[in-house]
């Protein structure tokens, strides 16, 4: 058995003292109620249940201490036995000293003792048994507290007290001891192998990362090297962040399947090899792949002499190597295999100067299309990042077919590629842009268009977050009141609200024109800002506006860099406006006596706004900020100051974003005049300026929620009723905001069928 010490124990095993420490603190006061309402709770429990309750905590007595030792000694389990025997008692005589020690009024006992010696008796043991084993004791752990619960022999204080005291009594067991599976050693590497008959000779350990599949190099007796891969830890697992990423991303790309063990990872990848090198494929030679008892899961290839990829200076990569690379890369393609982790690493040059493909871990035998094109754009980017992006793409045109290439732009973008491709090009911003534009200007195709950010799960979780703001909004006022409001609106104002929501994206147009240095024609950027309403409106921190536009701007042909910039500048200039207004508009207005109900904090306000700006200062200042946020921030700053020596530019980039923003505040000030004649329309388009930049600030799908608050509070400050705020809030956004998307929808797909984005 590979019997070791795992370093994670001996922090697990400060956490557990810890605890314990604390609730045995925790005794020494009177009983919490909440503890005191779950014991009552428990002890109401159907008494038909008793016996199985009792029998419970015979476990956790001598006599579960004794059936587990006899148990495992007739079994031949000798150390199981001997382990569980030392540790069941010593965790019950522990137990008992602090009975003494630590005495609860009322006859209960900290900590528990059956709980306890239940606890260390399934830690000790779950090693041995596996992961089904683990869970099972657990299970039995928290099964054994309900039970002394209910049978008044401990609180509940007392049952978490024995789990803690076990917990530690059998992670201390495992660091003195040593457990199944907490290393590989190259004892237990050596005897495999030896059993599977390959007559090993020496085995020497490779270097590894932390988390990485450990390496072990072996000489055989009357064959070539081997190289033997030990899996501890699934590799092919995507967390919660990767999950999300997908939720918001823009692109349709292929999930990589699960797998369900490190063994099923092992096998998976012997298959995906094996198919390989029957189509041609030059992949190093399976030799066995097996699960080993207490220990993980080992695959063991012929080593084939040579260098990596990455190894190789870039003088040594030639194109012959280049075009060897790239015939693979089309032999793997032509056997429908998808290797998804063809980074420059795993790319092996022997000593004959051949290629190897190497690691088919990611893997995805039977690929359609979809993924060959993803893994042949991986590809790409690993090559680029090692020979430029010029080499890189007239190699690829040279050795592979125009569809093949034309399959793999659409996947040349951030979101479409994994982070362990991605890492690889550190060569500027705009890397992949780069590529995918050069690719494109070779094979004479145009870049990839804009495809719909909104997926079912985005359209359900915009309609159930707007279900409950608009639902909660009219609970601010009284429902009668605001319905009957509703049912008296001045029909005419509310179609000077419609007709300003759509005169707001005519001004979002000019804007859009003035942000760029090249003139940019006036009736496809309407449609575009038409569509963006649409695109922008409907997703998180108004993703798809950005990316409509910056597709739309490379469709004109400007590169990449610049037509970020365009979509960066024309932001920055409508913030810019939004924030004068709102400075200039509160005081004046202020000034005039308007807001007769607004109360700001003092100090508390001066405090917060130091720390908000202090903050942004710092994040600015630290490492990732000066490499990543700052210079974007000076660029953006120096095309603001550069667009004032040009009078059209700034009068349609400021003018247009001021007009949008009048104009829209004005669609709110239409709105109300439909529920209440009486009100200054100057106060409330500041009100609207306020609060749609404020709002905005929240990353949720057209600011959902936070513009509206902002906006009830700013009209409640004017004085205006709740029922005329909450009604003209809920009909200017719905009127002047949502509507737009509509026809936004119909436009988007226009432009898709014309090829504009």
């Amino acid at each position: 058995m590979s019997i070791g010490r795992h370093p994670g124990d001996l922090g697990k095993l400060g956490l557990v003292a810890g605890l314990l420490v604390l609730s045995a603190l925790l005794v020494l006061v009177p009983a919490n109620p909440v503890e005191v309402a779950v014991h009552q709770q428990l002890i109401t429990l159907p008494r038909v249940a008793d016996p199985f309750w009792v029998v419970l905590t015979w476990i956790g007595s001598w006599a579960g201490i004794a059936g587990v030792v006899v148990v495992t000694s007739y079994l031949g389990w000798i150390r199981v036995a001997l382990l569980c025997g030392g540790s069941g008692a010593l965790t019950w005589l522990v137990a008992l000293l602090m009975h003494q020690l630590l005495g609860r009024p009322g006859g209960h006992p900290f900590p528990s003792d059956e709980v306890a010696v239940v606890t260390v008796l399934a830690v000790v043991a779950a090693p041995y048994f596996g992961r089904v084993a683990r869970y099972l004791g657990w299970a039995l752990v928290l099964l054994t507290g309900v039970a002394v619960v209910h049978l008044d022999l401990h609180l509940p204080l007392g049952a978490v007290g024995g789990a803690l005291l076990g917990w530690g009594v059998g992670l201390l067991c495992h660091l003195v001891w040593g457990a199944p599976g907490r290393k590989v050693s190259q004892l237990v590497v050596f005897d495999e192998l030896e059993q599977a008959g390959l007559a090993p000779i020496s085995i020497t350990a490779l270097r590894h990362r932390l988390l990485q599949p450990r390496e072990f190099a072996v000489e055989t007796v009357d064959g070539p090297p081997l190289r033997v891969k030990v899996v501890r830890r699934l590799s092919r697992r995507a967390g919660g962040w990767y999950k999300l990423k997908r939720l918001m991303m823009l692109l349709d790309v292929q999930d990589e399947p699960s797998l369900s063990t490190p063994h099923h990872e092992v096998e998976h990848e012997a298959y995906a090899a094996l198919l390989a090198a029957r189509a041609g494929v030059r992949t190093p030679e399976v030799v066995l792949a097996c699960d080993v008892s207490y220990a993980p899961a080992l695959l063991v290839m012929r080593q084939v002499p040579g260098r990596r990829l990455t190894e190789l200076a870039p003088e040594e990569i030639d194109d012959a190597l280049l075009a060897g690379v790239w015939e693979q890369v089309a032999l793997l393609a032509e056997s429908r295999i998808a290797h998804h982790d063809l980074r420059a690493k795993n790319i092996l040059v022997d000593e004959r100067g051949r290629p190897w493909l190497l690691s088919f871990t990611f893997s995805h035998p039977g690929a359609d299309d979809a993924r060959r094109a993803q893994d042949l754009a991986e590809a790409l980017v690993s090559v680029a990042s090692l020979v430029g992006v010029e080499r890189a793409v007239t190699s690829a045109i040279d050795a592979l077919p125009v569809e093949s290439l034309a399959g793999a732009l659409n996947s040349l973008v951030p979101l479409a590629l994994p982070r362990r491709i991605r890492a690889q090009a550190q060569r500027g911003r705009y890397f992949l842009a780069e590529l995918r534009e050069t690719l494109a200007d070779r094979l004479g195709l145009p870049i990839p268009g804009f495809r719909s950010p909104v997926r079912p799960t985005t359209v359900l979780g915009l309609l159930l977050i707007g279900a409950a703001v608009y639902l909660l909004i009219p609970e601010l006022s009284n429902t009668r009141d605001l319905i009957g409001a509703l049912r008296h609106a001045h029909w005419g104002w509310l179609a000077v609200a419609v007709a300003t929501g759509f005169a707001a994206v005519v001004l979002s147009s000019i804007s859009v024109q003035g942000s760029s240095r090249i003139p940019l024609p006036f009736w496809p950027t309407l449609q575009v800002q038409i569509a963006a309403a649409f695109t922008g409106r409907t997703t998180p921190g108004g993703a798809g506006f950005f990316g409509i536009n910056v597709v739309y701007l490379e469709r004109l042909g400007l590169r990449r860099p610049l037509a970020v910039g365009v979509t960066l500048l024309n932001q920055a200039g409508t913030g810019a406006v939004a924030v004068v207004v709102a400075v200039i508009g509160v005081f004046a207005v202020g000034l005039s006596g308007t807001f007769t109900n607004l109360s700001l904090p003092g100090w508390q306000l001066v405090v917060a706004s130091a720390a908000v700006l202090l903050v942004a200062v710092l994040v600015l200042l630290s490492p990732p900020g000066r490499r990543r946020l700052l210079p974007s921030v000076l660029e953006v700053s120096r095309e603001l100051l550069d667009t004032l020596r040009h009078p059209v530019r700034a009068l349609q980039l400021f003018g247009g974003g001021l007009g949008y923003l009048v104009v829209s505040g004005l669609g709110l000030a239409a709105s109300l005049a439909a529920l209440h004649p009486h009100f200054s329309w100057t106060a409330v388009t500041i009100v609207f300026v306020i609060g749609n930049t404020l709002g905005h600030l929240v990353p949720s799908p057209g600011g959902l929620g936070a513009v509206e608050a902002v906006l009830l509070a700013g009209l409640g400050a004017m004085g205006i009723p709740p029922t005329a705020a909450v009604a003209a809030v809920l009909l200017s956004r719905l009127l002047t905001y949502w509507l737009p998307v509509l026809p936004g929808i119909l436009m988007f797909r226009y432009l898709q069928h014309r090829n504009v984005i």
